[in-house]
């Protein structure tokens, strides 16, 4: 740690804090009643504030509304929260600073969050590492220089969050405006069906594969359902086919190809991308699609905008069976009969390229985005460390 400025002493963390870990109660109720008033703050309560248990209390530890609360095991070990009054959950640890502004303490034990999170200990079930947590050296200035900082922190990071916020709203206007891009390829009228386009239409083969990825192009392997993406296809989420295995090549993947999700979790089914490019001797799986476009009727570029459009993306969600697992039948009359504009090859062409273009622009946008928004927490991660060399005030 770089020399301190005067005034501030340099602590053990476990020397300073006061920590107990919480317990799960005996009796637990779904409901607040009279025999159990007390809300139990396990991580849903804590992390979302939301309450559905209650306690009698009884060989509970109680966290009140001014301390703070560390996830001690799981997978958001060693994240760091403000508590909220109720019996404290098992997997949680309640830590005071007395004689501390806890602002102060907040911020710091914020600031250790990636670190103690990374380093957690455990096969099964992480947990924190007492060791790592305990042994921090806590800079502590005088407790008028612990509001300044505290106040001059929250200044930062509430212009930080307002940028975050901004950012994010134009995330979503370009989601709106991807949308209506890919609407303005169907404004034609809808007089030819979708089974007047298709050359083919069948489903992969899934046999038992390697849990292991194929990187090598001369292995046979089946894609993933991950694989398909609305409007771009990952040819790295696959599996390898055992060697003592016969490939079936005829439902080997080639550029051109359309595929569509089947089956799978609902947010999952029915989503649509074209295959640009590939690598050779990767199979189709059972769960997807492959739709091949007749030459001389449409280009697989146009139909795979209007297959993910707003309007047609509907269209396949009613058909869809199942609530969580879901399924779609795409050989069934009901969607080979839909309805689609369907203008001259040309004027296909000339429709792709204008919703590329504009498709192009939001990707560098959105690119532009993300990357300010890893910048701010970047820059939320260094005023934290020079707050605590002494450096922000």
């Amino acid at each position: 740690m770089k020399d301190l400025p005067e005034g501030w002493v340099d602590v053990r963390l476990g020397d300073f804090a006061k920590t107990e870990k919480g317990k799960k109660p005996k009796v637990l109720s779904s409901e607040r009643t009279e025999a159990c008033p007390i809300p139990y703050v396990n991580i849903k309560a804590f992390e979302k504030n939301v309450i559905d248990e209650y306690t009698d209390g009884k060989g509970c530890v109680i966290c009140e509304d001014d301390d703070f609360l560390m996830v001690w095991d799981g997978s958001r070990s060693g994240y760091v929260g403000k508590a909220i009054k109720g019996a404290l959950g098992s997997t949680l640890v309640r830590i005071k600073f007395p004689n501390v502004n806890h602002d102060y303490a907040y911020f710091f034990l914020q600031s250790k969050f990636v670190e103690i999170n990374t380093r957690a200990k455990g096969v099964g079930i992480p947990h924190v590492d007492p060791n790592l947590v305990w042994n921090y050296r806590f800079p502590l200035p005088p407790l008028p220089v612990q509001h300044a900082i505290v106040t001059k922190i929250e200044e930062i990071f509430s212009e930080l969050d307002h940028g975050v916020e901004q950012l994010k709203t134009a995330q979503q206007q370009l989601k709106v405006y991807r949308q209506a891009v890919l609407n303005s390829a169907i404004l034609g009228n809808a007089e030819h069906t979708i089974e007047s386009v298709i050359a083919s239409l069948d489903q992969g083969w899934s046999p038992k594969c390697y849990n292991e990825a194929s990187r090598n192009n001369e292995e046979w392997a089946v894609i993933k359902t991950t694989a398909v993406q609305a409007g771009y296809f990952l040819d790295e989420e696959n599996k390898k086919l055992p060697e003592d295995l016969e490939p079936r090549k005829q439902h080997e993947l080639k550029q051109g190809d359309l595929l569509i999700t089947r089956a799978g979790p609902r947010v999952r089914v029915g989503v649509c991308c074209l295959i640009k490019k590939t690598r050779s001797r990767l199979l189709n799986c059972d769960k997807v699609y492959r739709m091949r476009i007749n030459p001389s009727k449409a280009i697989p570029e146009y139909i795979e905008i209007l297959l993910n459009s707003p309007k047609y993306s509907k269209e396949v969600e009613k058909m869809k069976t199942g609530i969580s697992d879901s399924g779609v039948n795409l050989t069934q009359k009901g969607f080979l009969k839909i309805l689609i504009p369907l203008p001259p090859l040309s004027e296909q062409h000339q429709i792709v390229a204008e919703i590329e273009r504009r498709l192009s622009v939001c990707d560098k946008l959105e690119e532009t985005i993300v990357e300010s928004l890893k910048a701010a927490e970047v820059l939320r991660a260094g005023v934290l460390k020079r707050a605590f060399e002494g450096q922000l005030v």
